[in-house]
């Protein structure tokens, strides 16, 4: 019997973070960063799109006991474990997935703090700035970070706006980008 009830709970929650997680994924991969904004389409770039609507819905969730403090880690959990898989699909050999994966979560966690502290000081240049920086570290100046900056408060605002109980449920949204 216990069994029973707790497999059933499991199953739930992996549909719950599977649906979660598919969201996320889909909203990191709109178009409009790709085509309007010039985010590179490449796997770093990619990496640095999913880290930041994960760091977002990171950011929604901080703070809150309970069920949404575990979807968060296991969410988290899901997007390393994605990202090592990833790695191993292009081809990173078994020895070199672990060196890779320490510096993507080392890349990962320095930007979800920089985020956070920009963000909650409601300041759009720095974040913008910081844009620039890690996502196109190449080039000097890039004046899509402006709008993509603008579209992470507008998300932030979305996400702050949906209740933690339909989060919990797994309904997730976030704003579409609007086309340069």
């Amino acid at each position: 019997m216990f069994q029973r009830l707790f497999g059933r709970e499991r199953q739930a929650n992996r549909a719950i973070t599977e649906a979660l997680y598919t969201r996320i994924v889909a909203a990191a991969r709109q178009e409009p960063f790709y085509s309007a904004w010039n985010v590179p389409d490449t796997p770093l770039g990619r990496f640095e799109m999913l880290s930041l609507h994960m760091f977002l819905f990171q950011h929604r969730l901080r703070g809150e006991p309970g069920a949404p403090a575990d979807i968060a880690q296991r969410l988290i959990d899901e997007f390393f474990l994605d990202v090592d898989h990833s790695l191993r699909e292009l081809g990173i050999s078994d020895v070199g997935v672990p060196k890779r994966m320490k510096k993507l979560a080392k890349m990962f966690y320095g930007r979800t703090e920089s985020y956070k502290n920009v963000l909650e000081g409601d300041d759009h240049p720095a974040l913008a700035a910081a844009l620039l920086r890690n996502v196109r570290p190449e080039v000097k100046e890039w004046p899509e970070a402006v709008a993509l900056a603008e579209y992470v408060f507008a998300a932030n605002r979305a996400l702050a706006e949906q209740p933690s109980e339909d989060i919990c449920a797994g309904k997730l949204s976030y704003p579409a980008p609007l086309a340069a």
